[in-house]
């Protein structure tokens, strides 16, 4: 069967990649186009458009791109109408995505397709945290939903009366065989990367787009500053920022950045983390690393006021809510500052006082997503739906 996928961004990229591997082994005769990135690439098929063109965050980098998002809309829609895949696979990236969902759900009465493709949303929108009122186009658009964060069967089934497959999450099992496999190639890492192996690692996360490199990094380096002479500090490189672009931030510290792609080599050697919001968060905690999650932005002030009044959420880390309880520190918006970081962070490190503590809630973490192979899982489910077609 012939599959087209949309992720537009890193995380979404890995979490694809997998998916795909999965959906072959279902379907030895899977043919793939989408929109996506490398891993995507590496598994095969043909990649329409790298996540890298699509990454924009912010109400003034949306607007100044528009004329390119809409290009890259038009180019997306297009091409699905062309290539008549049996279904299109939206992961997460919900602004893009739900409009794509609408417009394949036209098909059948716009271009008169007698069999539209179905469409299949994996990793869902957290409209659960903002903008609740896309449940009305997710149940008008998207054919089935495959969760990956066991809340949100509540939400979608309990709150809005709509059936979602929990599949699992990815993060877990993608980490778990990560582990299984890493010590062969350490020595390697440290190697080649030029770190010490008798030198505890300090690892900081601190985004996948520009912006958020920008609002965060700062703040992060200049609270660790004082720790160098007992820690190595390591950047995790983004695979869409270029490694010259770190420059700027990292002048004056004694910092190490790491070209793209070894993230989980990263956290296999770290001590503890810092961490912006994201998928970083939770892969953090299955890696066992202490974090503390950090996330400035420019309007801090407004954000904060939002985040206690206007989200549909208590915390913004995938750790918290997953545990429906404060188990990493969150130094959000107006919370954020070098003088917070320093402190949440000398916590966590080796003898802090919160860190015995923080591991031993990481487990909790872990029972509660489960021990299902998320991307297996949907990809069965996936497969033997569209038999039944």
């Amino acid at each position: 069967m012939k599959y087209y996928l949309i992720a537009g961004e890193a995380s979404g990229d890995l979490h694809a990649s997998c998916l795909m591997e999965s959906l072959k082994r279902e379907d030895p005769e899977a043919e793939f186009r989408f929109f996506g990135g490398d891993q995507m690439a590496s598994v095969g098929g043909t990649l329409v458009k790298h996540y890298r063109d699509l990454a924009y965050m912010g109400f003034i980098p949306v607007l100044l791109h528009l004329p390119t998002i809409l290009r890259n809309m038009r180019m997306c829609k297009e091409d699905i109408r062309e290539w008549q895949p049996h279904a299109v696979i939206l992961i997460d990236y919900p602004g893009f995505n739900l409009k794509i969902a609408k417009y394949v759900h036209s098909l059948l009465t716009t271009h008169h397709l007698s069999h539209p493709p179905k469409v299949y949303y994996y990793i869902s929108p957290k409209i659960w945290a903002w903008k609740e009122y896309r449940i009305k186009n997710i149940k008008r658009d998207v054919d089935e939903l495959f969760s990956i964060l066991p809340f949100e069967v509540d939400f979608f089934e309990k709150k809005h009366q709509y059936p979602i497959h929990y599949v699992g999450n990815p993060t877990k099992a993608e980490v778990d065989e990560f582990i299984a496999t890493a010590p062969a190639d350490n020595d390697h890492f440290l190697h080649r990367n030029n770190l010490l192996a008798d030198k505890p690692i300090i690892a900081i996360l601190c985004g996948s787009r520009r912006q958020e490199i920008k609002d965060n990094l700062p703040g992060m380096l200049e609270a660790t500053r004082h720790l160098t002479e007992v820690y190595q500090l390591v950047v995790a490189g983004a695979p869409a920022i270029d490694h010259d672009y770190y420059q700027q931030f990292t002048q004056g510290y004694q910092v190490q950045v790491l070209r793209s792609g070894q993230t989980y080599q990263l956290l296999y050697n770290a001590s503890a983390a810092l961490v912006t919001s994201g998928t970083a968060t939770l892969e953090t905690c299955m890696f066992g690393v202490p974090q503390v999650v950090c996330y400035n932005t420019k309007l801090a002030t407004l954000f904060g006021f939002l985040k206690r009044h206007i989200l549909s959420v208590k915390y913004v880390s995938l750790v918290n809510l997953i545990a429906d309880r404060e188990v990493v520190t969150e130094l959000v918006a107006d919370k954020f500052s070098v003088a917070s970081i320093r402190h949440e962070l000398e916590q966590v490190l080796p003898d802090g006082s919160r860190r015995e503590q923080m591991l031993s809630d990481y487990a909790e973490v872990r029972r509660r997503l489960g021990d299902s192979n998320a991307a297996e899982h949907a990809a069965s489910l996936m497969y033997g739906l569209l038999k039944k077609e």
